[in-house]
């Protein structure tokens, strides 16, 4: 393990063992006492941050954009805090962290018996709101994890997760996805965040007027097993309950390739997507580059690989 490796592992070793024994109100003061300091740093993050809010609220100003990255980055390090103290969270807890609107677009999929695909962009803390849904109603579900390096770190992440109630797959392409597909086959439901997708796969869709690329992997999936597509989208507000929505069912186009439907069913993804990061910008935690014409190096010099 190289020595930038060995101290990402402590550092969230650290979070993990440290920050969920803090007091709830000295771990918040803490969040966002960290956040402050990055955003005055005005790091890579903050500032791609910040570019990629001037496309979600277009003709802001540089002193709005500036607000809106501090508090994006207070937003962004709740998440961390909160994620960081839910193994020593109760269950009744986490049961009133959560407030769900439209929850029957879900629960009446379930009843079913299709299986249903959660697909939701990086809005608030979407671990928390699976943590909800596997105490309060009561349903287990599949995701996938990105592998991280070092292998440990991965498996930090991983074990978080699982103890949460969640089964994580490794991010291995088609043995995932054929893993996915059979969890929803026998009715399951399976969540996955879908709103940046680098890869060669991934579907080119319409966001916020310019082109990016997401992942056809929720869309391919409710095609060949009948499953439910539900875009979610999460937010905080004033409380410290956390909010969300699920949107109504993404339909399979009747006519067109199975590639061509996938296009137009992650347009309606993306479009979904926008309606939630519109109304809270500052909980949309996307610190890297997203936009296509944002990944030519010629265009932001100033970046590195992210």
């Amino acid at each position: 393990m190289n020595p930038r490796d060995r101290l990402s592992d402590a550092l969230y070793g650290l979070g993990w063992s440290t920050v969920k024994q803090l007091p709830e109100p000295v771990a918040v003061r803490l969040g966002r006492t960290i956040a402050d300091l990055a955003w005055k740093q005005r790091g890579t993050g903050v500032r791609r941050l910040e570019s990629n809010y001037a496309r979600v609220v277009p003709g802001a100003s540089p002193e709005r954009l500036a607000e809106l990255s501090r508090a994006g980055m207070r937003s962004y390090l709740r998440y961390w805090m909160e994620s960081f103290r839910l193994p020593a969270w109760s269950a009744e807890r986490i049961r009133g962290a959560f407030a769900g609107e439209d929850m029957h677009h879900l629960t009446d999929a379930m009843a079913e018996g299709r299986g249903a695909v959660l697909a939701l962009p990086h809005l608030a803390n979407w671990d928390l709101a699976g943590a909800w849904l596997t105490t309060e109603l009561g349903l287990p579900f599949t995701t996938v994890a990105e592998r991280l390096k070092p292998e440990s770190l991965y498996d930090r992440f991983v074990a978080f997760r699982e103890g949460l109630g969640m089964e994580v797959l490794p991010h291995t392409g088609g043995t995932a996805f054929g893993a996915l597909a059979r969890r929803l086959r026998g009715g399951g439901l399976v969540c996955l965040v879908a709103d940046r997708d680098l890869s060669a796969s991934g579907v080119e869709v319409t966001f916020f007027g310019e082109t990016a690329r997401m992942p056809a992997g929720p869309a391919l999936l409710a095609q060949q097993t009948g499953a439910a597509l539900l875009p979610v989208t999460l937010w905080y507000d004033d409380s410290p309950v956390m909010r969300g929505r699920v949107h109504p069912p993404v339909e399979v186009p009747g006519t067109g390739t199975r590639r061509e439907k996938a296009a137009v069913m992650t347009q309606a993804l993306a479009d979904a997507f926008a309606t939630g990061i519109s109304a809270h910008p500052e909980d949309w935690h996307m610190l890297q580059r997203l936009w296509l014409a944002d990944l030519d190096p010629a265009k932001a010099p100033e970046e590195g690989a992210s």
